[in-house]
């Protein structure tokens, strides 16, 4: 598939959904820990990785004319494309916003789909009036340079615990925010896909009253059947 279809392929499969087929191919630390919707009702998202990384503050680095410089956030949003997932590496810091309402209404304006952090932001009013989807651990008034200092772009970083490179693809939604290392996604995706139609197959069946033993994993007559079901759906959309 393409990039594209991929994309809009994974926002059609849930994040637990993604984390099993991730498991079984011996992936275990892929769901950041802190990350969660800013607000409700934000769906799901997907895109590549845009990676961003802070440091502990250094106070003759981390002063608000560190803003100017080159290397700052700002130039970084700058940077992204249109379609990315910003991943911000915020050591987890939860009292010095990283990012305020400015910058992410700037990042949506250059139709970044997501801001996704394992620390917090500031101005929330403004941020949720920006419309910029975000995962993070909260809000905090101090600014970034209170507890952070900016380092980089476009570099492996750690977020919420898990190691995201540059050009991953992330998926996030109410379960919080998923890593698909770049090498895997197609496949992840594919199988992801059959996976989400099985699970749709059980829930009709569970629905139907259908006893789980069997069931949820399928034995072989379970998958006989669903293998009926899936072949019906893709002829009736042929």
């Amino acid at each position: 598939m393409e990039d594209r279809n991929i994309l809009d392929a994974l926002t059609h499969v849930g994040t637990g959904t993604l984390t099993t087929v991730l498991l079984k191919k011996g992936l275990r630390n892929v769901w950041m820990r802190g990350p969660r919707p800013l607000r409700p009702g934000l769906g799901r998202v997907a895109g590549r990785a845009f990676t961003l990384r802070f440091v502990p503050a250094r106070e003759d680095l981390a002063t608000p004319a560190s803003w100017g410089k080159p290397i700052s956030t700002r130039a970084a949003i700058e940077a992204m494309p249109a379609g990315c997932i910003a991943v911000v590496d915020a050591r987890g810091v939860t009292d010095a916003g990283i990012f305020g309402d400015i910058l992410c209404a700037r990042m949506n304006r250059r139709d970044v789909a997501a801001l996704v952090t394992d620390g917090v932001l500031r101005d929330v009013e403004g941020v949720l009036a920006s419309q910029l989807p975000v995962w993070c651990q909260g809000v905090a008034a101090p600014p970034s340079v209170a507890g952070l200092t900016f380092v980089n772009w476009q570099e492996p970083i750690g977020c919420g615990g898990v190691a995201v490179f540059p050009d991953d693809v992330i998926v996030a939604d109410d379960d919080g925010a998923v890593v698909i290392p770049a090498a895997m996604v197609a496949e992840v995706t594919s199988q992801a896909m059959e996976q989400e139609m099985l699970e749709q197959w059980i829930m009709e069946e569970v629905e139907r009253g259908a006893a789980l033993p069997g069931l949820y994993p399928p034995n072989d007559e379970n998958k006989a059947r669903f293998e009926a079901y899936r072949d019906r759906r893709g002829a009736a959309k042929t």
